[in-house]
């Protein structure tokens, strides 16, 4: 196994750095084609959302890899690669299937246990299926993590030491409990992503009296509002006033709202503080604004108009560093060491199974060879007999082989294993090139059922 990562988090880097580095959708795609072109690559996954880049890759060659992935996140990015270096992170082999693992369970999130983020690994393995990027390594590792995720949430109360970005924004918009704040109020929700959709869901439900959808793609806005307010919808018993706008309607229905929620994946503000600002002057009631996009959607001079409060990425980061830790998240690293053990055993199986695929093949040629020359010495032996002949001889070399490669299976999956193909290889004189074309095709299959 040879996965290695390169990013950047709320952890390691300050926003602005991170609004910066930020990935439009359209450019995933792209750094996905590149990635895979660069001579280090064979596999490769980004895994983006609004407070970490992380790019994941199959490489054969450490510090060249190191090297292609921090550029092509600087080349992809509006970040250059000097400005990056400094906040970027790796991690290699094991570590880098603890540090997604970690992910998946929320243990990385910047709120511990928040769940949001594996609908975001499940769409960057989904993208990079549907470019054929991800091969066999990196289907497995994505998988497995999307795995080990759910089984942290529904074996411990890591739920309990944290919530979805939206809820927690909103409960420090609030200042406490966000139903008995929301009800009543009148909200814009400015996006119909996945974000923007669980933000109005939230406030849906928490009792909002009126929501307005703004979305670049208007159907996408009204898609939103319809399954809020269809039959067993969220906004259906309550007969929420729900409705779906055009982005040029923005500055009217911000002048309306009590409570703004924006995430888009635009590249430049969506609300200039002077947007802001003039609504205020229509409406001098309070404005609560909550910014989840990344880069910003509101501009950061907000926080100095007089009766708007602001909450974004920010200073979301802020409060989260001060939030309790269930006793839980302890219980959920050791699934997270326990896993990665386990897929680092299987991974190192996998990597001996060429090898003892050669093995058999190589039995079963010799087999065919002295079937052919006994044919030949014997030409009166009936079909009958051939066949009993064939069979016994094919037993007697599974038996053979059946245990030593089980037992170099086993081997081959604890820790310092990696040696024994080689050794198996070596004693029994195969051929690096047949071994290597089933290794070729296991990956052409991995990406063809991808």
């Amino acid at each position: 196994m040879s996965l290695l990562v390169v990013g950047l988090s709320h952890r390691s880097a300050p926003v602005s750095v991170l609004e910066r580095a930020a990935l439009a959708p359209e450019a995933r795609g792209k750094l996905l084609q590149d990635a895979v072109s660069a001579e280090p690559v064979t596999e490769a996954a980004v895994l983006s959302t609004c407070n970490r880049i992380e790019l994941y890759a199959d490489v054969d060659k450490f510090h060249a890899g190191v090297a292609e992935l921090s550029t092509l996140l600087a080349r992809h990015g509006a970040a250059g690669l000097e400005e990056l270096t400094p906040y970027l992170y790796v991690h290699y082999e094991d570590r880098a299937v603890h540090h997604l693992f970690s992910v998946a369970c929320g243990l990385d999130s910047m709120v511990v246990g928040e769940g949001q983020i594996l609908g975001q690994i499940k769409d960057a393995l989904a993208v990079a299926q549907e470019l054929h990027t991800a091969g066999r390594l990196l289907n497995d590792l994505f998988q497995q993590a999307l795995r080990v995720g759910k089984r942290a949430h529904s074996e411990t109360g890591i739920d309990k030491a944290g919530q979805s970005l939206v809820t927690f924004g909103l409960e420090q918009l609030a200042g406490g409990d966000v139903e008995s704040w929301a009800r009543g109020k009148r909200a814009l929700v400015i996006g119909a992503g996945s974000m923007s959709s669980l933000a109005a869901t939230t406030l849906v439900r928490a009792g909002v009296g009126e929501l307005a959808v703004a979305n670049r793609t208007v159907e996408r806005a009204e898609r939103l509002v319809r399954i809020l307010t269809e039959p067993g919808g969220p906004g259906a018993v309550s007969g929420l006033g729900a409705r779906a706008v055009a982005m040029t309607s923005v500055p009217q229905e911000l002048a309306l709202a009590d409570i703004v929620v924006s995430c888009t994946g635009a590249t430049g503000l969506v609300l200039a503080g002077e947007m802001v600002a003039a609504a205020r002057q229509d409406n001098p009631a309070p404005l609560a604004l909550l910014d989840l996009a990344m880069p910003r959607d509101i501009d950061a001079a907000v926080h100095r108009i007089e009766g708007a409060h602001l909450v974004d990425i920010e200073s979301l980061a802020d409060a989260s560093a001060d939030a309790p830790m269930a006793a839980d998240v302890d219980k959920v690293r050791g699934i997270v060491s326990d896993e990665v053990a386990a897929f680092g055993a299987a991974q190192r199986a996998a990597h001996i199974t060429p090898t003892v695929v050669a093995l058999r093949t190589m039995a079963a040629d010799v087999v065919s060879g002295e079937i052919a020359r006994l044919d030949g010495r014997l030409p009166d032996l009936d079909d009958k007999q051939r066949a009993e002949i064939t069979q016994t001889v094919r037993r007697v070399v599974d038996k053979l082989l059946h245990a030593p490669t089980v037992r170099v299976k086993q081997l081959a999956s604890e820790p310092g294993g990696a040696g024994y193909a080689d050794a198996l290889r070596e004693l029994f004189d195969l051929d690096p090139e047949t071994v290597a074309a089933v290794s070729r095709a296991d990956t052409r299959d991995a990406r063809e059922r991808a």
